[in-house]
C-alpha cells in the first residue's frame, strides 16, 4: 500500500536555486508528487509548525530561518514513502550524512539543512493537513 510523506525544501536550498535538483532526486528515487506549492511561512505559521520544539534552544533561531524565504512543501507518494524519504534525505547533520543524500548534496549545516521530512505517519498527516 502506497503511503504520503510531507516534504519541505527550506529558504536555504531554494537562495542556492537547489529545488530542481532536489525535486529530480526525489522523483529519481520513485516517489510521486501529488501535490507542490511554494510559500513564504509567517512567524506566527512558523511557530505553529514547529510547536513541538518550543522548549528546545534552538526553536528562535529555527523560525527566524524558516520564515527568512520561500520554501515548498510537496506531497510525496510510494510504498514506504515516510522511511524511504527519510533515508533519501540523509542524516540532519551533512557532515555525517551519507553520499549521494539530499542533505550531504545540499545542505550546509545542522540548521541549514535543505529538506525535511515526516518523521512518521502520524505526524505526516498533521503536517500534510498543515500545508494542503
Amino acid at each position: 500500500m502506497k503511503e504520503q510523506t510531507l516534504a519541505l525544501i527550506k529558504p536555504c536550498a531554494i537562495a542556492k536555486h537547489y529545488q530542481g535538483l532536489i525535486i529530480h532526486d526525489i522523483l529519481e528515487a520513485g516517489f510521486e508528487i501529488k501535490a507542490m506549492k511554494m510559500l513564504h511561512l509567517t512567524t506566527e505559521e512558523a511557530r505553529a509548525f514547529y510547536v513541538v520544539h518550543k522548549e528546545k534552544d534552538f526553536y528562535e533561531p529555527l523560525i527566524k530561518f524558516m520564515t527568512s524565504g520561500s520554501i515548498i512543501a510537496l506531497i510525496l507518494e510510494k510504498q514506504n514513502a515516510i522511511a524511504d524519504y527519510r533515508q533519501l534525505m540523509g542524516k540532519t547533520d551533512p557532515k555525517s550524512a551519507l553520499e549521494g543524500t539530499l542533505r550531504k548534496k545540499y545542505a550546509v549545516n545542522t540548521r541549514h539543512n535543505a529538506v525535511h521530512g515526516s518523521d512518521s505517519l502520524e505526524n505526516a498527516k498533521k503536517e500534510i493537513a498543515f500545508f494542503f
